[in-house]
């Protein structure tokens, strides 16, 4: 594969913090985060990201990397360049909202995992984007999540049909419902239901969490 001479982009950062959500939800890792615009944002070569994901991984724990941030697809040459010369000894997964599946694509050689997050009830062409990324993934034989953001007014029908489309067309991908955030302690008996239809549609599917910020980054 060939890589650009030169590339670069604006990222939020490179922090280590704590997975937010998803399947790799609680585990340790370096965020490479794409800035977006109303975020503070440092200009980075390929070759300087390359040597600071090499030197992180060296210094301290990390489970793996992640891929994130506003549009990250959007800087695929550069990602491509860093990642071709970084030397891990840990996965990388992207995380995206999957509009993106072409570039998705030429990621995979270097992914262990790709996570599309999206919100149920998302517009049809937004929702028929992210399962091309996934089959994309899954042909790539790349392991694949799909969360699927719940809001106050989003009903088990937005849900079901969502988990019905990947069970159909992406039939090895994790499904994580995130319900919406709530102040109690314990999920509504709506959720242990809608957990069960689910698992009649598509058996690769989980109730999931979001662990709040600071703790918790994406």
């Amino acid at each position: 594969m060939t890589t650009p001479a030169f590339t670069a982009a604006a990222l939020a950062g490179v922090p280590a913090g704590v997975q937010s959500q998803g399947l790799w939800m609680g585990r340790r890792q370096l965020f490479v985060r794409f800035a977006g615009e109303a975020e503070t944002a440092t200009m980075f070569t390929g070759d300087a990201l390359a040597k600071d994901l090499t030197r992180q991984v060296q210094r301290a724990p990390v489970h793996s990397v992640s891929i994130t941030g506003r549009d990250p697809l959007g800087n695929t040459p550069f990602i491509v360049a860093a990642l071709s010369k970084a030397a891990l000894t840990v996965p990388v997964m992207l995380d995206t909202d999957g509009q993106r599946p072409e570039a998705a694509a030429e990621l995979l050689p270097y992914l262990a995992l790709v996570q599309v997050t999206l919100e149920c009830g998302a517009s049809e062409p937004m929702f028929e984007y992210a399962l091309r990324t996934l089959r994309v993934a899954t042909d790539g034989r790349v392991a694949t999540a799909f969360v699927a953001e719940a809001h106050a007014d989003t009903t088990d029908t937005q849900i079901l049909r969502a988990v019905e489309e990947i069970g159909r067309s992406a039939a090895e991908t994790e499904v994580v419902i995130l319900p919406p955030t709530s102040l109690e302690p314990t999920l509504d008996r709506r959720w242990g239901a809608l957990l069960e239809q689910a698992l009649r549609l598509h058996p690769r599917v989980m109730l999931g969490a979001r662990l709040a910020s600071p703790t918790g980054m994406r």
